[in-house]
């Protein structure tokens, strides 16, 4: 699991209890420590390691910005000094949690200590006139499950941001010609989201090819073939696909990319005689998201979803392809055979495609359970975020890597596909990252689009009901 670091500042208002605040401070910071959250302080900055004083604004930013922070958690220790944290907030340009635990009973007197509600209020009015995107974590008490649900779905939002905010893909080749489909916008892209591509010619892939075959790394790829595919190819066949992985793994490394998309046929066969299918599953496997037909949008996919998991389960790219013959809102998602094997339920086959006559595809049916599915895209300068929930199923036998699914509402899904911005490609991961994924939307500048009436649903968990 990736680590996402958090920068801690803990707030309070000079008019309710200080030593309250520092208390709860204090069990906070010990809670997070509990949980594995990684986290810089501020108990150097000043004497209560709080957050109230204009003055220490700066010296948290600068600190926060040395340390590399992926997000920043506001906990309400008191009222809290909501235009200090708008303006921590604005300097730092990460996510943000605001948070507050619940207030106790009055004193017998009438003193109230902390009146933590009220400042959340508060802060999160002064954050709107800032314009700055948060998260609200819904007041609870420390060892509520909420709590520790709250921060791990945080982090997971910041590594999504994170991700998205520092995306670079190699482009290998232009699309197919017949693929009108996977065009994008690549000076939009950049001006948008600082989205970088890194093109190269196919000649330059298949010469990297040509100079890793046989060597170390390409016979420890062909060791790891054989251990975790059945394979149904040429021997020779086995290698070249051994040889294309390292290949394009070395290139990704070479032009400091976190993923790939392929024009996968038809000139590749033309120079090496087999189709990246399997290849692309290698690299998959390790976290390395490979995507078919020089799809630009699904490789920003596959990383945006992956992050969601805190990268911890590997994605596969998919057709929606045809309905399901018995089940009214079944679909069948299929590609040639470029699914990661640990999502297969079964060991895969390197073997020939569905639709090409060259091998290096792998066959194998894929792990049901509950999917979340997805698809990143825009057109005429408009982008947004297609996601949803889907359960695998049974279904007639496939070639290719393949999951039957059922959705709630095959036909409001269709529609949503048909009448765009999407295609027919998308993204799926054997985990629920939609409420992550909705709520990273909010950050990056993207609007999240649910295929199913989910959307009070979503926010409802997200506030902790």
């Amino acid at each position: 699991m990736k680590k996402i670091k958090l920068g801690f500042a803990p707030t309070r208002r000079s008019i309710f209890s200080a030593p309250d605040a520092v208390k709860y401070r204090g069990l906070t910071a010990e809670r997070l420590k509990e949980l594995g959250v990684d986290f810089v302080d501020i108990t150097d900055i000043n004497e209560e390691g709080l957050l109230y004083d204009d003055h220490d604004v700066d010296k948290i930013v600068e600190k926060f910005k040395k340390e590399k922070v992926d997000g920043v958690i506001f906990p309400h220790c008191n009222f809290g000094t909501e235009y200090v944290c708008a303006r921590l907030a604005k300097k730092i340009d990460v996510p943000v949690l605001l948070w507050g635990p619940l207030d106790e009973r009055p004193e017998p007197d009438g003193v109230r200590l902390r009146d933590t509600q009220c400042g959340l209020f508060a802060t999160g009015k002064v954050l709107r006139r800032f314009q700055i995107p948060f998260t609200y974590l819904t007041s609870c008490r420390l060892n509520d499950p909420v709590f520790e649900r709250g921060i791990k779905d945080f982090m997971a939002v910041c590594n999504v941001v994170k991700e998205f905010r520092n995306i670079r893909i190699l482009q290998i080749s232009t699309r197919p010609f017949d693929f009108w489909t996977t065009m994008c916008n690549e000076g939009e892209l950049l001006e948008k989201f600082n989205i970088q591509l890194s093109p190269i010619p196919m000649t330059e892939l298949v010469e990297e090819v040509k100079a890793v075959k046989g060597n170390e790394q390409t016979q420890t790829a062909l060791e790891d073939i054989k251990k975790t595919m059945k394979v149904s190819i040429k021997e020779n066949e086995v290698e070249m696909v051994a040889a294309l992985s390292v290949a394009m793994e070395n290139l990704i490394k070479k032009y400091g990319c976190k993923a790939a998309a392929i024009q996968c046929w038809n000139a590749l066969q033309d120079e090496i005689g087999i189709m990246p299918c399997a290849a692309n599953a290698i690299l998959n496997e390790k976290g390395i998201p490979v995507v078919c037909e020089t799809d630009i949008h699904g490789a920003i996919t596959a990383l945006m979803v992956e992050a969601a998991t805190l990268d911890d389960t590997r994605s596969f790219f998919a057709d929606w392809t045809i309905r399901h013959p018995d089940i009214e809102n079944g679909e069948l998602l299929q590609h040639c055979g470029p699914w990661p094997v640990s999502v297969a339920k079964e060991t895969p086959d390197l073997t020939y495609p569905l639709a090409f006559e060259h091998p290096g595809s792998l066959t194998a049916e894929a792990k049901h359970g509950e999917v979340t599915l997805c698809r990143f895209d825009g057109d005429n300068g408009e982008y947004s975020l297609l996601l949803g929930n889907a359960k695998g199923v049974e279904g007639p036998k496939c070639m290719g890597t393949y999951l039957w699914v059922e959705v709630e509402n095959i036909k409001r899904l269709e529609a949503k596909i048909v009448e765009g911005p999407y295609i027919h490609h998308c993204v799926g991961i054997h985990q629920n990252v939609v409420s992550v994924l909705y709520e990273a939307c909010k950050y990056i500048g993207i609007k999240p689009d649910l295929y199913d009436p989910i959307e009070e649903d979503v926010k409802a968990y997200l506030r902790g009901e």
